[in-house]
């Protein structure tokens, strides 16, 4: 039996059907629920890191233990199109692997983006929307 997606409001990340949206991150941890809403949004299943076409939205989960960030932002823009969303989910304040508001700003910052609003999207994950500098959305 599916997830019920009901309990996630979406809305606020601004996706629509059609759109192609590219996963980094994934592992265990990810909210399922999220994911299937995502995918039953926008009409088809997510697609993977190694996606070279161009894409309209990335969502990259990101855990303090992971990597580096700066290196992942870096990585979501290859095949991103101009203006294209990006959606950074990290584990919420007091969970595993939460990732400082000032860590993220710094990383988006040096990877030429710039956080413009956080939500709490998920039971254990907030959203920090990315969007290129000079970028109005």
């Amino acid at each position: 039996m599916a997830p019920s997606t009901d309990s996630i409001d979406i809305a606020p990340l601004g996706l629509e059907p059609g759109q192609i949206v590219q996963e980094f991150g994934w592992d265990e941890d990810v909210d399922d629920d999220l994911r299937l809403a995502i995918e039953a949004l926008i009409g088809s299943e997510l697609v993977d890191e190694d996606y070279g076409a161009v894409t309209d939205a990335v969502i990259a989960w990101f855990r303090d233990e992971d990597e580096d960030l700066t290196d992942l932002l870096v990585d979501v823009q290859t095949v991103l199109k101009s203006g294209g969303l990006v959606w950074l989910l990290t584990p919420k304040t007091g969970r595993a692997g939460h990732v400082a508001q000032g860590d993220i700003v710094e990383a988006a910052t040096t990877a030429g983006l710039h956080a413009t609003k956080t939500l709490a999207i998920a039971p254990e994950w907030s959203a920090a929307k990315l969007v290129s500098r000079g970028a109005t959305h």
